[in-house]
Order: structure tokens, then sequence, then C-alpha cells
């Protein structure tokens, strides 16, 4: 064993991974934040209506996909629909749940830009919930859609006028779509597979499933995709030279083949050591 690498490497780790009873009170805390912040965004159902009004009229003037193409594919089959709003409404915490807590145990270094990138992006959404109430497309008549989890189950929603658990006019941006795009961004960056890529399937079906089964418009995801982009901008940590030390590319038989067959450090390992205390 060489001792300049691999002790070095499980030290980082170590050192990068916080303490766990802080980062479930701080990840609990978070979500009591992002419940409690969609219920401060309701009573706004005229003025989420009107918005509603205008996203539609606006993704028609700038020619986007209508989101009934995407919905009659579904409506194909009882079966493929009913899969779809178990998709929605099963997968989006428990997916993003699971990815922080992989990060945690398998990649620290990774896990606290990662759940800081989270935090700003539902930040950020739950303000513009507060400054633009948005009605989704299942509720506004002019779109023609059907609301296929009432129709066809299930559904995490209860009617309107009496739903207290959740606010149902906080359709921009998604955090759906938002939080999938990020579970793949960051399985992207903190493995190596070559097949790492295919993590992006992930928010393809979400993106799917939320327009299909009329949850969001289309510009819901591009405003979560925005969002998310800035986040990663600002938050994503830097080497000392300035540059970012993550890498997309995929891993190739170079020196560091050899490297690794003398004890020497993979370049994983490496991008995780520059992470230490950058992402803190």
């Amino acid at each position: 064993m060489n001792a300049r690498t691999v002790p070095a490497h499980a030290g980082s780790d170590a050192i990068a991974r916080p303490p766990l009873v802080r980062e479930l009170l701080l990840v609990a805390g978070l979500f009591l934040v992002y419940k409690f912040g969609r219920q401060l965004a309701t009573g706004n159902a005229g003025e989420a209506f009107r918005n509603a009004h205008r996203v539609w009229d606006f993704e028609r003037a700038v020619h986007l996909p209508g989101e009934g193409a995407v919905q009659s594919l579904l409506l194909h089959g009882d079966g493929l629909v009913h899969i779809a709003n178990t998709y929605y409404a099963a997968v989006h915490f428990p997916a993003t749940a699971a990815f922080l807590i992989w990060l945690y145990l398998r990649r620290p270094a990774h896990y606290v830009w990662a759940r800081r990138v989270l935090a700003a992006v539902t930040a950020a959404a739950l303000v513009l919930h507060l400054l633009f109430p948005l009605a989704p497309p299942r509720l506004l008549a002019a779109t023609g859609l059907v609301d296929t989890a009432r129709v066809y189950g299930p559904s995490v929603y209860g009617d309107p006028a009496t739903d207290t658990l959740s606010n149902q006019f906080a359709a921009m941006p998604s955090l759906h779509f938002g939080w999938a795009l990020m579970v793949a961004v960051g399985l992207i960056v903190a493995t190596r597979s070559r097949w790492r890529w295919l993590w992006l399937v992930h928010p393809v079906l979400t993106l799917l499933v939320i327009v299909g089964t009329a949850s969001h418009y289309w510009l819901d995801a591009i405003v979560a995709t925005a969002l998310l982009g800035l986040a990663l901008a600002v938050i994503l940590p830097r080497t000392p030279s300035g540059g970012t030390p993550v890498s997309l590319r995929p891993p190739h038989r170079t020196q560091t083949t050899a490297d690794r067959a003398q004890g020497g450090l993979v370049p994983a390992q490496r991008d995780e050591q520059a992470l230490v205390g950058a992402g803190r």
C-alpha cells in the first residue's frame, strides 16, 4: 500500500463528511421550510389563474410544443397514465432523499455543495411561488387538458378549494423537475462510470410526467433549469487555480491507469481531494 495515497483519500472522506445529526436536523429543517413556505403562497387563486392564462398565451406565442401532445401519448392506455401519476406522486421526494444519503455515505466530498445547490434552488423557487402564483394546466380550462391524477389516480392533491395540505398554485418553477435534474447532475459529477449519463433518464421522465399529467407547463421546467444553472455557477466549489474540480469527461486509459497499479491517485480521488474544504 502506498501510504501517500490511500490513507489520504480515506482521510479526505472523513474530513469532508459533516456530522450526521447536524445534517439530519438541517435537511429536516429545510423540508419543513419548504412545506410551510408553500403554504404562505396560498389564497391567491385569482392571480394564479390570471398568471396561468399569461403563461399559456406566452407559450403559444413563442411556439413551444403543446402540453397536450405529451398527454395524448399517456392517454393511449389507463396503465401508462396510472404509471405516470404514480411516478409523479412517489418518486420526487424518495429519489432526492436517496441521492443525498448516497452522496453523504459514498461521495462525502460532493455532498455539501450538492445539498447547498438543492437548498438554494428550493429557496429561490419558494420566492417565485410567492411573487408569481400560478395555477397548473390541469386547473386551467383553456388548456383543454385532463387532470389525470384526479381521473385515473393516484393523486396527491385534493380539491383546490379545500386542500390545506399543499399549495396547488405553486407551479412555477417546477421543483419536481429542478430536483430531478440536480440528482442527475450530481450523480454524473460524483461518479466516473461511462454509463453515468444514463442518470439523465430521470429528469427526462420527470419532464414528460409533469407535462403529460398537466401538472406543469413547459415554462415551469425551463425556469427550474435556469435556477439550477445559476445555483451551480455560484455554489459549485472551485480549485485554488479558479477552475472547477469536477470533470464530466469519461475516464480513459492514460498514465492514470499506471498510477492506479502503483497505488497513485485516480481522477475521482483527485477530484474529491480538491473538493475537501472547498465545499464546506
